[in-house]
């Protein structure tokens, strides 16, 4: 395979450590080897991978732009002051914490600012499409906080905003959290405001998984609404790994406070400037066309796994993403990522609401559109990705793997993950 892409810096790896570059190569040809549906993967580009293998990684600055506790800081706080301005543009917002190293201490920090352990929050069960930092017993935030779950209705499959507003009465929570890992309808920021309101909550959006089609305009924005929002930054929002928040400024120092000293330490300069990079991307026009696109193929491919006779959890999507309940085809989630995954269909299994397998077998799957819509993906092609996935799923005895398999081919040939450099002249 042909380095290329890597550019000299890639050459002097592999002269160095050819068995770390060969990881490198190796999964640079899985990505282009394979349809890439995992609904929290995207493929971020050239540029914020530039700023990612800069010098700036080897910055120390505890502390946060002007205030810093080492010295030599004056570069990096310029990437950081970018890309909070940055931030705050893009989201309308009124203050942004680019530090946090994940989403989950994102979510870290924002208990931290509004809570102390043992306090009460309420967020959606892991089950029907929360995360594990909304309250999961294996988790920090099940563990230190006292957890109350809420579900989606179980005729419906959307949140249920009854359920949310009897447990919020009856629990007075200090902290109100929505979104979730698995959740493809929109959700009612406005219900949640009027539900924290009513209880003198704090009202938190994790919106890891849509914050990408917010910046992109193509849902609405929980910004206006919520306490405060966080993210991750390498879902449909296509940037570096990493997590975000953006906050009302009366919660500024509780947020900035809670990310650092109280829960980091000294953020990585390399990734805040590749965020910068990322919010630059999706401060453009053909971004936002982009988010638009995510969306019609996730309903593309939707409808084609409807078709393919996998039934849609809450009846379709409006967002990058699909819960898929497989019990009518009488196969596992395990068992379909499993034969997908050895045609080069690449997903998750996942449970659906009330499953009665357990989640390490589950009776769903999870398909999203930002990776494939990145490789200029449409809606003809998420219909024949449907079929393929369906044939896949249905081929027990695996006899028709190799077919598939070539159909996979052929798509990511056409449509390739980081496409090599045309030469110059």
């Amino acid at each position: 395979m042909s380095t290329a892409y890597w550019g000299p810096d890639f050459d002097a790896l592999a002269a160095f450590d050819p068995e770390i570059a060969d990881v490198v190569t190796g999964e640079l040809d899985r990505l282009r080897g394979g349809l890439q549906l995992i609904a929290s993967e995207n493929f971020t580009s050239p540029a914020v991978l530039a700023a990612l293998g800069s010098t700036l990684s080897n910055k120390y600055a505890e502390g946060y732009p002007g205030r810093r506790y080492y010295g030599g800081c004056e570069v990096v706080d310029r990437a950081e002051e970018i890309g909070i301005a940055r931030a705050k543009e893009l989201f309308g917002a009124e203050h942004a914490n680019l530090q946090p190293h994940s989403g989950a201490n994102a979510n870290l920090a924002a208990y931290g600012a509004f809570m102390r352990p043992g306090d009460t929050f309420l967020a959606m069960a892991l089950p029907h499409g929360g995360h594990l930092t909304h309250g999961a017993k294996v988790s920090f935030s099940g563990k230190w906080f006292n957890a109350v779950q809420y579900g989606v209705h179980e005729k419906t499959e959307h949140i249920d905003y009854d359920q949310v507003r009897d447990l919020a009465r009856e629990h007075r929570p200090k902290v109100i959290v929505c979104g979730g890992s698995a959740i493809p309808r929109l959700i009612d920021f406005a219900a949640f405001r009027e539900i924290a309101d009513e209880v003198d909550a704090k009202l938190m959006v994790d919106a890891a998984h849509f914050i990408g089609l917010v910046a992109g305009k193509a849902i609405p924005s929980p910004v206006p609404y919520a306490d405060v929002v966080t993210f991750t930054t390498h879902k449909v929002l296509r940037g570096p790994r990493g997590g975000a928040i953006v906050c009302k400024a009366e919660h500024a120092k509780a947020i900035d406070k809670a990310a650092f000293p109280m829960m980091q330490g000294g953020p990585l300069m390399h990734a805040v400037a590749a965020k910068a990079v990322n919010l630059k991307e999706c401060l453009t026009p053909e971004y936002q066309a982009y988010a638009r696109q995510v969306i019609a193929n996730a309903q593309a491919l939707t409808e084609g796994l409807a078709a393919e006779g996998l039934r849609p959890v809450a009846g379709g999507t409006d967002t990058h993403l699909a819960l898929l309940d497989l019990r009518d085809t009488g196969v596992t989630g395990a068992d379909a990522e499993a034969r997908c995954d050895a045609a080069g269909i690449v997903l998750n299994k996942n449970a659906i609401p009330n499953d009665p397998q357990p989640a390490s077998v589950a009776s769903g799957i999870r398909v999203g559109s930002p990776a494939v819509t990145t490789q200029g993906m449409r809606e003809t092609q998420m219909k024949e990705i449907a079929t393929l996935i369906g044939t896949a799923i249905r081929d027990a005895e695996g006899s028709r793997t190799a077919e598939v398999a070539a159909a996979v081919r052929e798509l990511v040939t056409a449509h390739p993950a980081y496409p090599e450099p045309r030469p110059a002249g």
